[in-house]
Formats: C-alpha cells, sequence, structure tokens
C-alpha cells in the first residue's frame, strides 16, 4: 500500500463491524498514521489489527505506535494446547512448532521450509535489517549464537568467537530481539545472601530454527542437544501461556557462582514460582539440588521439576511432574498463578 490516502478512502467505504487487518505493518509505516486519524474519526464501528515482525523498524523510523490507543499481543510458534491431538514432543523439539512446518507431513517437507526460513528470512532479511556489510560475520554469529542457545551469554566471549568486535554482536542481539526471533531471559538476582551470577541467557524463538542453525535439523536428537531443546521449547510455553492468560509477571533463571541453576523463576511481586526441566525418563535425585538451594532462601511460593519420565512424586516441597502432567497443571492455572492448586 504506497498510498496511504487509498487506504483511508477505502477504510471510510467499509460498513461498521468491519475488521481491517494490516500485515507487515513496519513495511507501511505510513499508514500508522492513518490508522490513528481513522480512530479517530470513526470512532470503535472499525476495528484494526495491525501485524509486523520489526518492531526496530516501526521505532527507528519515528512512526506513531498509537499509544493508549492500541493493545499489543505476541505471535507464538504453535504450543501444545493449539496442537491438540497432534501434539508430539519429539516432533516439536525436533522440528519446532512453526505453523507450517506443523503442518507439513515428513521429515523432508520439514527440513526443506526450515532450512528455506533460515536461508532466506535469517540471512537475508534479517541481514538487511542488522545492516550487516559482512554475510560472512553474520552467519558466522549466527552459527555462535545457535550453539549457544539456552546457555549464559557472555557477549564479550561471544564475539571472539564469532571474529567480531562486541559493539556489533551486542548490536546484532538486539536484532534477533527486536525481530521477534530470539529473547534473553535475565537472571534472578533477589536479595539474598548467595551472590548469584549476571550474564543473560539467549534462547531463540524456535527449536527448529536453533536445529537448522546448528546443521542437526536432519538428524534425530541426540541426548546431547534434548535439554537445551526441552529447556527452550518449555520457556516459550510459559511465556505463550502468560501472553494469553494475561497473567503477568517476570520469567528469569537462577545460577550461582559455583553453578548451582534453577532454569526458570516466575516472579510476580513478592509470588516466585521455580521450574527446573529435565529431559532424562529416569529420575534422579540430585536434580532436586538447584531447587532445595533456592527453597533455602525462603522466597518461593512453589517449586517444580518438569522430567521427561511419566510417574508424578513429590519430595517435600518440591513437585515433580512429566512434561504432559506439568502442561496440563499450566493450563489449568495451577502452576504460575498464586494460589494455583496442586
Amino acid at each position: 500500500m504506497r498510498a496511504p490516502e487509498v487506504f483511508r478512502a477505502e477504510v471510510l467505504a467499509l460498513p461498521a463491524g468491519t475488521w481491517v487487518v494490516v500485515d507487515e505493518v513496519q513495511r507501511f509505516p505510513g499508514l500508522v498514521n492513518e490508522v490513528q486519524a481513522l480512530i479517530t474519526e470513526r470512532g470503535q464501528d472499525i476495528r484494526y489489527a495491525l501485524t509486523g515482525s520489526s518492531a526496530r523498524k516501526l521505532r527507528r523510523g519515528e512512526v506513531n505506535l498509537l499509544p493508549g490507543r492500541a493493545v499489543q499481543r505476541s505471535f507464538h510458534p504453535l504450543t501444545a494446547r493449539e496442537l491438540g491431538a497432534d501434539f508430539d514432543l519429539d516432533r516439536v523439539l525436533r522440528f519446532g512448532g512453526l505453523p507450517a512446518v506443523q503442518a507439513t507431513g515428513g521429515t523432508e517437507g520439514r527440513v526443506d521450509l526450515l532450512e528455506a526460513y533460515v536461508a532466506g528470512y535469517l540471512s537475508q532479511e534479517i541481514r538487511a535489517e542488522a545492516a550487516v556489510r559482512s554475510l560472512d560475520a553474520f552467519t558466522r554469529f549466527l552459527d555462535v549464537a545457535a550453539l549457544a542457545n539456552a546457555q549464559v551469554v557472555n557477549v564479550a566471549s561471544l564475539a571472539r568467537d564469532a571474529g567480531v568486535a562486541r559493539p556489533t554482536v551486542q548490536g546484532w542481539f538486539d536484532v534477533l530481539t527486536e525481530t521477534m526471533l530470539g529473547v534473553w531471559l535475565p537472571s534472578w538476582q533477589p536479595r539474598v545472601r548467595v551472590r548469584e551470577t549476571g550474564h543473560p541467557k539467549f534462547f531463540f524463538f524456535d527449536t527448529g530454527v536453533v536445529r537448522t542453525l546448528t546443521g542437526r535439523v536432519r538428524d534425530p536428537i541426540t541426548a546431547e542437544e534434548r535439554g537445551s531443546l526441552l529447556e527452550t521449547w518449555l520457556l516459550h510455553e510459559l511465556r505463550a501461556y502468560q501472553e494469553v492468560a494475561r497473567t503477568g509477571g517476570r520469567l528469569s533463571y537462577w545460577r550461582t557462582p559455583q553453578g548451582v541453576e534453577v532454569d526458570f523463576v516466575w516472579s510476580r511481586g513478592d509470588h516466585h514460582v521455580a521450574i527446573e526441566v529435565k529431559a532424562s525418563a529416569r529420575w534422579r535425585p540430585e536434580y532436586l539440588s538447584g531447587l532445595n538451594a533456592l527453597l533455602a532462601t525462603g522466597l518461593l511460593a512453589r517449586a517444580y521439576c518438569v522430567y521427561g519420565g511419566d510417574v508424578a512424586m513429590r519430595f517435600g516441597e518440591v513437585e515433580v511432574l512429566p512434561v504432559a502432567e506439568f502442561l496440563a497443571r499450566l493450563q489449568a492455572g495451577g502452576v504460575l498463578e498464586p494460589g494455583g492448586g496442586g
């Protein structure tokens, strides 16, 4: 839509109650001003949905973001609840939750789509978004960032591995988060006696994309990568649930300099819920070490360990739940919300 005045004229001719959907609005920033003017002129008899994949372009262009007039929502890869009877944990961990990938039958079709996505979108559009001059350098960065998925990220160290300057790498990470291809998970630092590490973790938005970037998407999942994939996927299940249920709160992780760690801490005010993720189907008592250390601070309302087995257990204040049972509890409002029952 190159002519905002034509858009305006077309909208003014629509009957009351119509939805107007503008996709990839960052490519047509002038339309946002027209939408605000139309809202003022026509009130609420026309409803608008403006979608886009880059808040960065809008902000850099100083585009009107409709403060006080627009409700913001985020799209996530398909969740287990959305997939319903078609949900298969191994398939989601291996190929991710992009709708087109999930709708495609067969390994080859899914691999083709993921490789096309990485080669086309990540290597071209995101490269342009980041104003990348050297495709080789940006490709190295993506490779290193994918290998660091679900790990604590020291940007200076990663910059050395990628062979580029630290500010450049930080800028590229900013592009990934602002185009919703990744998310930072900060460290949780309550005022307790034990000193926690401060570097954040970085997670790509989809397990299939991560496996494609690391060159593993054509192969079955290895035991080595299963843990980080399960952690990545569960983080986005939690984020999607927060978005849909409008729970609010902040997700982070907890780790001490000695390496004692809890994968996720959900905090809202003084209410904190800890979640540890283990991919193994066999329960091990040492899985409780991080949760017990954090419980000892007296700050937690509840603590969960989500694992790959099929038997629910309880050890003191820690509930150990199979993945499917944890998902059911989450969707019923019994994990994140204060007062949620077990």
